[in-house]
């Protein structure tokens, strides 16, 4: 069922690209109504409007609080055209139908970006814009209703098509994309007034999310997926390559997390399988690489690299000679981008843009959402008590800092071996700590070179539960370990430690990561 659209109300906050739009309201003789900083707007642009104060017969009032709530505007708006105590009591209100309503909100989302002056939010929270888009959504059937610039262009052909009318079905899907608009507005507010509270779990919860883009499939090909943003984008540019991919976004994400504890411009991180196959923070950046890689070559081939600095043309020759599928960095120079560009399908991605870390982390099962705060704990030196006899010199600490910190972003059971404050040994994702502490001694003993004087850390995301697993560390070289406090073995533990005279540092915290 077509609908002639006859009169139109328009009440803007974003005005661009409304200009050919009024053009075609106007070829079809269309009378608009608009609210007063739309009016002028349209008026500026050559075309007629009533103002809506002058429809109503009604000021707007309250500093301009109050505009656009009067009963002749949502009866019009409302009504049901074939209903006949409808048309009566149009008529006898000398009400008018209104038949397209033209809407966008007052820009909250941005306002919230630029400021936290809550009075300020407050005030750019929109009433009469999102009551007037539900009302003509709900009332699809009879009445159009466009919510941004983006539906102008597909709104002027249906109605083009349909001479001056609109389609049952543009009607459906722009009713479906405007309650999405008001449902989305509404969550951005919520989540802003539960922060303000410190409400991080109200009785009633939304997620909500902009579409960044629809992805080929998901982790395999019979998947579908898609990558949402909180904000108008995911704050990553994408400088060369093929489309990212659901796991290169998974990726991506793994190693951005280990970056960004890292000191401030140094540090690389190379993950597989969002999983870490290699991390050093040394001074010296060509090193760092060369130290992660080294690590574990094999699962590095068709990794991703995270670059904690912005990458130069040295870094850039030395990532040029293996297999990557995507190389972060904050920033890429001139010379880099000439070298790493020549590989047509490698993804460079700019994360000097990107965003803090959300509050939550979320996953999605079986119609629940289970929710936890994000595991982004600062270390100090008070979440870490030395339990043993010798004691570790200030560099060691540091290294059993970096070593522990590692292991929080390695799957569970995780065991992370480490010199120097580079990666030499991970096992990741055992059911058993033990089998985790024989995959990283494999690890290491298959690409390093370890010489007696080489002082090899030893870092676990849990207490141990026996002593199996803490002696097959030492017996393979490891003379300084951490780990969270809280087995019932804890002291057999430390006096096995103080036997062998090696140094063993409890956290306060345990980092399970799943």
């Amino acid at each position: 069922m077509n609908n002639k659209i006859k009169k139109a109300i328009i009440s803007l906050s974003d005005k661009s690209e409304i200009k050919p739009l009024l053009n075609t309201l106007k070829k079809y003789k269309v009378n608009i109504i608009s609210s007063g900083g739309t009016s002028r707007a349209i008026r500026k642009l050559g075309f007629r409007c009533t103002e809506v104060s002058e429809y109503t017969n009604t000021d707007e009032i309250l500093n301009g609080r109050v505009k656009t709530l009067h009963p002749k505007l949502y009866a019009g708006i409302l009504n049901k055209r074939e209903n006949k105590n409808h048309k009566k009591e149009l008529k006898k209100n000398n009400y008018d139908e209104i038949d397209l309503v033209i809407v966008n909100f007052y820009p909250f989302e941005k306002t919230l970006e630029n400021t936290d002056d809550h009075n300020k939010l407050i005030e750019d929270i929109d009433i009469g814009g999102p009551t007037l888009v539900r009302a003509a959504a709900k009332n699809y059937k009879y009445t159009t209703v466009l919510t941004s610039p983006h539906q102008y262009k597909e709104f002027v052909l249906d109605f083009e098509k349909n001479k001056g009318s609109t389609s049952l079905e543009l009607r459906k899907k722009l009713s479906q994309e405007a309650f999405n608009s008001t449902a989305y507005y509404d969550s951005v507010i919520s989540e802003y007034l539960n922060n303000k509270n410190n409400n991080h779990f109200p009785k009633k919860k939304t997620v909500y999310g902009n579409l960044v883009e629809v992805l080929r499939y998901g982790e395999n090909p019979h998947q579908v997926s898609a990558i949402y943003s909180k904000n108008n984008h995911l704050g990553l540019l994408q400088l060369n390559g093929k489309k990212l991919s659901y796991n290169n976004y998974n990726d991506i994400y793994a190693a951005l997390n280990i970056s960004r504890t890292l000191p401030k411009n140094n540090g690389t991180v190379i993950v597989k399988h969002a999983n870490p196959c290699g991390v050093s923070v040394n001074s010296n950046r060509i090193d760092s690489y060369k130290e992660a890689l080294a690590c574990d070559p094999i699962s590095a081939f068709g990794g991703i690299v995270s670059c904690n600095f912005i990458i130069d043309k040295k870094i850039a020759l030395e990532l040029n000679k293996i297999f990557l599928e995507v190389i972060i960095g904050l920033g890429f120079d001139k010379d880099s981008l000439k070298i790493l560009k020549k590989k047509k399908n490698l993804r460079l991605i700019d994360a000097s843009k990107l965003g803090g870390q959300n509050f939550s982390h979320i996953t999605s099962n079986f119609g629940s959402l289970l929710l936890q705060s994000v595991d982004n704990k600062i270390f100090t030196k008070n979440n870490f008590k030395i339990v043993s006899k010798v004691k570790p010199t200030k560099k060691i600490f540091n290294d059993l800092l970096f070593a522990f910190n590692v292991c929080r972003n390695v799957k569970s059971n995780a065991i992370v071996l480490t010199r120097n404050s580079s990666t030499i040994g991970i096992g990741s994702g055992q059911p058993s700590r033990l089998d985790s502490c024989k995959i990283a001694i494999e690890k290491m003993n298959k690409f390093q070179k370890i010489s007696e004087n080489d002082i090899i850390i030893g870092a676990s995301d849990a207490f141990f539960p026996f002593l199996d697993g803490i002696e097959t560390l030492v017996q393979n070289g490891v003379s300084a370990i951490i780990q969270p406090s809280g087995s019932m073995r804890d002291k057999e533990i430390i006096k096995f430690a103080d036997k062998l005279g090696i140094i063993l540092v409890f956290s306060k915290t345990r980092h399970f990561k799943h």
